[in-house]
């Protein structure tokens, strides 16, 4: 394709040449429950309620209440669309993002002006309200609020300086403050945040929306992949072949992505909390990937506003929490994660990875594994012992052989239909910690589990005995090419 991605813009002329990936509407749409209504119908699929479906990334250019304002949603919905946008074999994306992110290209502050900074608007000004000049949607009618889904948060360690960038779920609370979710021990901003608030001072924090896509894919890995002290936005360069621009924010000691359509600025405030739901008293929070909305917290740390800026005409960039996007977000980095740990210590063992649809990037994953030799038995359910080590979070490994396809879930299912036997290819790891937002890790579905958030792992191994592989030979059918008789 001609159109090289640099940022939101760009990817969306990229996705215009391309058949299939992109639909604009004029028609007026209701920010509140009814923009990600229609979308679940046009192209959320992942965990989203049926009927749902794979389809194009969708720009809705008249949104009720925000006059010329533009909204984009499903951008990395489809893993082909990401294919597409970082310029990859959707099958081969695990394995690139391995090597990006064990190459990463610094970030570099540019003294050029930002096009995020086109724009200004002070939350000193009496009329300033982010409510009003950000257009964000609520997914249903029981959201908390308007929620920021897909904003690149940035700061910087008190301490030692070190940076970093994650997404968190956002909720605008009033003209000038949003509350912030943490997961538990999941992030690298929670210690930075707890660092500040324990000397008692606020952490300045960008908020960048609308970015290049793979600032946005390279923002998900987590430890052990990108421990502490290791900035993503080096993931996102190596990812380009070229460093990303940063640039200094307006109102506070902080940096931002240069390039973005928004970028709030603010300070997360030291021993101030807020209920999530405070405006609504929904005891809902949003929908997460597990395909669940989530509670809303009681007490949530609060981000103090000071300025907004953006691009002229900016674009909003929003996600339905249990689509497809978050697959290829969080699914992605998890399969270059498993590439990474499993690769060092089984080399040449592994095919490839698929973080799955149905465990949102997150729960499950399928591991292709060849068996070479007599000795490789039993070495296939190390690498899944690895993969739960390579990335906390994850809840079941699949290990089909070399003949199925991994991001085929029907050939993973006609695996262990025909290769697998549950009294002897199941294999439990009671009592793991895992992921909070998994509703049954908790113990009043089952009291053996001692806390909520931990699990049982386990492995399916739907893989062949080596010494049986001759019994299982799939029916050998000839290799034509199709299309002398028909377009398929």
């Amino acid at each position: 394709m001609s159109t090289k991605v640099n940022d939101l813009r760009s990817a969306l002329e990229l996705l215009r040449e391309i058949p299939g990936q992109l639909v604009e509407t004029d028609v007026e749409v209701e920010p509140l429950a009814e923009l990600s209504g229609v979308y679940r119908h046009v192209g959320a699929g992942g965990t989203v309620m049926r009927p749902t479906k794979e389809g194009p990334a969708m720009i809705f250019n008249n949104v009720k209440g925000h006059p010329g304002a533009r909204v984009v949603i499903g951008l990395l919905a489809s893993r082909t669309r990401v294919g597409h946008l970082l310029d990859c074999d959707p099958k081969r994306l695990g394995f690139m993002l391995k090597d990006a992110v064990n190459a990463p290209i610094a970030p570099v502050v540019t003294d050029e002006p930002a096009p995020c900074q086109e724009v200004v608007y002070k939350a000193d000004d009496p009329d300033f309200d982010i409510r009003k000049l950000i257009p964000a949607p609520t997914n249903t009618e029981e959201d908390a609020g308007p929620y920021i889904t897909m904003g690149m948060c940035y700061a910087t360690d008190p301490e030692n300086g070190d940076t970093d960038i994650t997404i968190h779920r956002l909720c605008l609370q009033s003209k000038d403050e949003i509350s912030m979710y943490f997961v538990p021990g999941a992030r690298h901003l929670t210690v930075f945040r707890e660092k500040a608030e324990a000397a008692g001072k606020p952490l300045p924090i960008s908020i960048s929306i609308g970015v290049d896509p793979a600032i946005e894919i390279a923002a998900c890995f987590e430890p052990p992949t990108t421990p502490l002290g290791y900035d993503e936005l080096g993931c996102a360069g190596a990812i380009r072949g070229e460093a990303v621009k940063l640039a200094k924010c307006l109102t506070i000691d902080e940096k931002c992505i240069a390039n973005a359509e928004y970028v709030i600025e603010g300070e997360l405030l030291p021993n101030v909390r807020v209920r999530e739901d405070q405006n609504t008293d929904s005891g809902k929070a949003m929908p997460e990937f597990p395909g669940y909305t989530g509670g809303a917290q009681a007490e949530l740390p609060v981000i103090k506003v000071k300025a907004v800026t953006t691009r002229k005409n900016p674009i909003m960039q929003t996600v339905i929490g249990p689509s497809e996007e978050h697959v290829s977000m969080a699914g992605i980095p998890t399969e270059a994660s498993i590439l990474t740990m499993v690769e060092r210590a089984l080399p040449g063992k592994v095919q490839n990875v698929y973080a799955a649809s149905p465990g949102g990037g997150k729960y499950m994953a399928v591991i292709q594994f060849k068996k070479s030799i007599p000795s490789d038995e039993g070495r296939q359910r190390q690498a899944a012992l690895l993969a739960f080590s390579a990335f906390p979070e994850l809840k079941h490994v699949w290990l089909v052989d070399e003949d199925v396809d991994p991001f085929d879930i029907k050939d993973v299912i006609w695996a262990m239909n025909t290769r697998f036997q549950a009294d002897t290819d199941v294999i439990t790891i009671p009592g793991v910690r895992c992921h909070p937002l998994d509703p049954s890790n908790d113990p009043t579905c089952d009291p053996s589990i001692r806390d909520h958030g931990i699990a049982c792992k386990t492995i399916f191994d739907c893989t062949v005995p080596f010494d049986q592989k001759h019994r299982f030979q799939r029916s050998k059918f000839k290799d034509v090419d199709p299309t002398h008789w028909t377009d398929a």
